[in-house]
């Protein structure tokens, strides 16, 4: 696999893998919504947040899981939970590779800017776009697949392609995020994100999809409404 690949569904991951943090907590919500209400409604109160995650698989078994999270329940239930970087509701930021850069500057400065696209980039392999508008943080990132705009991009591409015996496809990967919410995230100390302030800050938006994954393979929602049923 090349390394642009490996790149790419490296963020796939760091994706998917939040939504699997998470995914015990929908389970533990679902439990308790069963034993204290016979009749499900589709639509909350006014006040009630809900983050939703859905993963289709698109291969052979086509699998589906969907995980329903009210906030409010993930706010209280993270701080509970110690596991690896994970603690009381904060998460350790790995700064090996990030020793000349100030994150919080960089924030502020992105806090304090008009909007606009800050970088656009166009090449054989991704094209990425990250943008401010309306209070949001765009990110889109496109893959070409195993084709770039030359063709096919090494030997390594063209034998991985011809053993899956798949055709080329386009990868895909979008993020929408309120400011507000990146501000609660870096509210924490200089090497933490805090993701409790970060879920309290999420709870005042509207209805937003905040991200979007598509590949070859999967295919990945994570949005917020006053749902408490996925689509």
């Amino acid at each position: 696999m090349s390394s642009a690949r490996q790149r790419f569904f490296g963020k796939v991951t760091l994706l998917a893998a939040t939504a699997m943090v998470l995914s015990p907590i929908g389970a533990w919500a679902q439990a308790t919504t069963d034993k204290t209400s016979s009749a499900a409604t589709t639509t909350s109160t006014k006040a009630d947040r809900w983050l939703h995650v859905r993963v289709i698989s698109t291969d052979g078994k086509g699998e589906t899981v969907r995980v329903n999270v009210p906030l409010e329940l993930a706010e209280r239930v993270l701080p509970a939970v110690n596991h690896d970087r994970l603690h009381n509701g904060k998460v350790k930021i790995d700064c090996a590779h990030m020793d000349d850069v100030d994150l919080h500057a960089l924030v502020d400065a992105i806090r304090s800017s008009k909007d606009g696209e800050y970088v656009t980039v166009q090449g054989s392999d991704n094209d990425v776009r990250v943008a401010k508008q309306g209070g949001y943080l765009l990110v889109h990132v496109l893959d070409h697949g195993y084709r770039g705009k030359h063709g096919m991009k090494d030997k390594d591409d063209a034998a991985e392609k011809s053993a899956v015996g798949k055709s080329a496809e386009k990868n895909e990967v979008e993020v929408k995020v309120p400011m507000k919410v990146i501000d609660a995230l870096f509210s924490a100390g200089k090497d933490e994100l805090d993701l409790v302030a970060a879920l309290h800050a999420l709870s005042a938006a509207g209805d937003t999809e905040l991200v979007s994954v598509k590949d070859r393979d999967n295919t990945v929602r994570v949005w917020l409404d006053s749902k408490n049923v996925t689509e």
